[in-house]
């Protein structure tokens, strides 16, 4: 988990574009980079077969067999779904270096990956669910 100092977003907006499809409360996490309160999020208990989007452009980001509880308030990820889907940044921000998850496509902070997960990677992705779109598998 190596962290980049190298954002360029596809999807580029003005903050009130953004503000106007987003709305008050995704456009605070990701167009500012703010964190939604722990155990508030509609998905930190969704266990549905599915896809995690990217709220702000629709990319695919993390996928339901990844998804594990982290008993940590938020959405958790043992890995993205995509690799080049996302961008890690080093996050200096309250007095600690965390490394900060970014949408590669229009640069929506989505939350922070930390080394003490469970899965093959070791990784722990804890996702903003206000940064998430589920898309629920079709029964067919």
């Amino acid at each position: 988990m190596e962290a980049s100092s190298e954002l360029h977003p596809e999807v580029v907006k003005s903050d009130e574009q953004w503000r106007e499809e987003l709305g008050r409360e995704r456009f605070e996490v990701l167009r500012r980079g703010g964190t939604e309160r722990p155990w508030s999020g509609a998905l930190v208990t969704n266990h549905a077969d599915g896809t995690y989007r990217c709220a702000g452009c629709g990319n695919l980001l993390f996928g339901s067999d990844a998804k594990f509880d982290s008993a940590c308030g938020w959405p958790s990820f043992t890995e993205p779904a995509v690799a080049g889907a996302v961008v890690l940044l080093e996050d200096r921000s309250h007095g600690m270096v965390r490394t900060e998850v970014r949408c590669r496509r229009c640069g929506g902070h989505l939350g922070h990956v930390f080394d003490d997960g469970p899965g093959p990677g070791g990784e722990r992705w804890c996702i903003n669910s206000l940064s998430l779109e589920f898309e629920p598998f079709e029964l067919g």
